[in-house]
């Protein structure tokens, strides 16, 4: 359960809000409460994660006497207003605004973008003071470890997260249940769980929005899984892109091994587990599992070859689990309602929710978690608004760099693992990027080859080279210099990085031109003389 204060004032305080003055806004919250002699029994103004609706920030929800009010995009000026309608008064603290100026600036809560999401993985996000450890615990973080540790055998717990249907949220989608069992089954000795919070696709911000907005969460569900496996040290691997993330990670971490949550015999039983976060520099290809690993032990992120898998023979050899934050995320909600709860989501073989972040030619940019299943259609029209000028969605981006464009008229596809395949694209992580009508496909994937190259690590030959080939070829048609048999060659070349290359990274970085090639053929042919 929440901390029980009557009435509170919650600031976005994730990246995208303090971009856009979120830090200025919360000071002056502060500020109109102490004017307005509140205490913390009447009054709680305090920073939260993620309010989803991240392109109206900076966000503040307001629990008051009539509800819930979610206003966007407010000055500091506004801060007296907001703390009078949440105490039900209006013009406390002198401010110059009146409760009507806050009018424009009011969210419709019953709107599709929130009113079609079913939070699990977010639910805590925009709920929790993310730097406050009691807070946390009041919303009921770490009480399903305490359970697991108390009441559950290892294998119970691996029994749950089975029935759950679970797969990996970080792209590939294998079943989360099913690993843990192959790590825990391998010979008595080290092992180790690691959190993959390598998030680098573009357009993709749902990890980042859990590691700021609600990390204690996610460091319970990593806590389980260590208990699941017999696992007593674990990592947090974090691209340094992230600074406030980190921040807030290592400060949980401090706060949890304060509170006997992490450590040595945590919460007074006989289990054990040490918790660090590592930073990565940046480098996308870090977010494929041997790779990630490799960095982990303080060498070049490259992938090296498989089998052996990491379950079999991971960290400095030892059988390790791999999850990223949204799996690890979910594993609390699983325990607590039970694995036929989760499972009761979703289609047959995708269960459960999924985060999504919500990008590009849309109304409504943010954070989306939907069951799976959901109408591609219904996240970009209904919760996503469409186009901004409603002019006609042209295609669904989907999957990041290792994903394909979906057209406008496959929309009523469901969401799901299998499904997206099928059109050529794939879940990835999340990311989901609207294209209007006058977006050039040849250049979508042109950019796409571009940031392969980029992030590339060079190890084998069809990525390192084969990106640079696949990215000339593309020049000629976006600069609609190409011809048929440039067309012939694109779709070669394509086929030989993907089946080739070593690890997903080149396998995956010919999915957008393949895509775009499959259903929108016709701007490609225009380019050819």
């Amino acid at each position: 359960m929440e901390t029980v204060v009557s009435r509170q004032v919650r600031c976005c305080e994730a990246s995208g809000c303090r971009s856009a003055g979120s830090a200025a806004l919360l000071v002056a919250l502060k500020a109109a409460g102490e004017r307005a002699g509140a205490t913390g029994e009447t009054l709680a103004i305090k920073p939260v994660g993620c309010l989803r609706l991240c392109g109206r920030g900076p966000l503040v929800a307001c629990d008051g006497p009539d509800g819930t009010r979610l206003y966007g995009g407010l000055p500091p000026a506004a801060a007296g207003t907001l703390v009078g309608v949440t105490l039900g008064e209006a013009g406390v603290g002198g401010s110059s605004d009146d409760e009507a100026s806050l009018v424009p600036h009011r969210i419709d809560l019953q709107q599709p973008f929130f009113a079609l999401q079913h939070a699990v993985v977010l639910e805590g996000c925009g709920r929790v003071n993310p730097e406050s450890i009691d807070d946390a615990v009041a919303f009921g973080s770490y009480r399903q470890l305490r359970r697991c540790l108390r009441e559950l055998s290892p294998e119970q717990v691996r029994e749950q997260v089975r029935r759950s249907g679970l797969r990996g949220r970080g792209g590939g989608g294998y079943p989360t249940g099913l690993k843990w069992d192959t790590v825990a089954l391998q010979p008595p000795g080290q092992r180790y769980v690691v959190c993959n919070g390598d998030e680098g696709d573009p357009g993709a911000f749902m990890d980042r929005s859990v590691m700021e907005g609600d990390p204690h969460r996610l460091l319970e569900g990593m806590a389980i899984a260590a208990y699941a496996i017999g696992a007593d040290r674990g990592y947090l691997y974090v691209r340094a892109e992230y600074p406030l993330a980190i921040e807030r990670l290592r400060l949980a971490l401090k706060q949890a091994r304060r509170a006997g949550l992490l450590g040595n015999g945590i919460d007074g039983t006989g289990f054990n587990l040490a918790i660090e976060v590592r930073v990565g520099a940046g480098a996308y290809v870090c977010g494929e599992e041997t790779a990630l690993l490799m960095s982990i032990q303080g060498q070049r992120g490259m992938p090296r070859p498989r089998p052996p898998y990491p379950a079999q023979s991971g960290l400095w050899g030892a059988p390790t689990l791999i999850n990223n934050v949204e799996t690890f995320t979910a594993v609390p909600a699983i325990l607590r309602e039970g694995g036929a709860w989760y499972a009761a989501m979703g289609t047959e073989r995708s269960k459960g929710t999924k985060v999504f972040a919500l990008s590009g030619a849309v109304v409504n940019t943010g954070l989306v978690e939907v069951p799976m299943g959901t109408p591609l259609r219904t996240v970009v029209e209904l919760i996503g608004g469409g186009v901004p000028d409603g002019s006609p969605i042209k295609a669904v981006q989907t999957g990041g760099p290792s994903g394909g464009c979906i057209p406008a008229e496959r929309l009523d596809t469901p969401v799901d693992y299998e499904s997206l395949l099928e059109l050529g694209s794939m879940m990835g992580s999340g990311g989901m990027v609207v294209m209007g009508s006058t977006t050039s496909m040849p250049e979508v994937a042109r950019h796409f080859m571009r940031f392969s190259i980029n992030e590339s690590c060079g190890k084998c030959v069809p990525c390192r080279a084969g990106t640079v080939q696949l990215a000339q070829l593309l020049d000629r048609f976006v600069e609609r210099r190409a011809t048929p048999a440039d067309l012939e060659q694109l779709e070669a070349l394509c086929r030989m990085v993907k089946l080739t290359s070593l690890c997903g990274l080149g396998q995956s970085a010919p999915n957008p031109v393949l895509s775009t090639l499959r259903w929108f053929r016709h701007e490609y042919e225009a380019a050819c003389s």
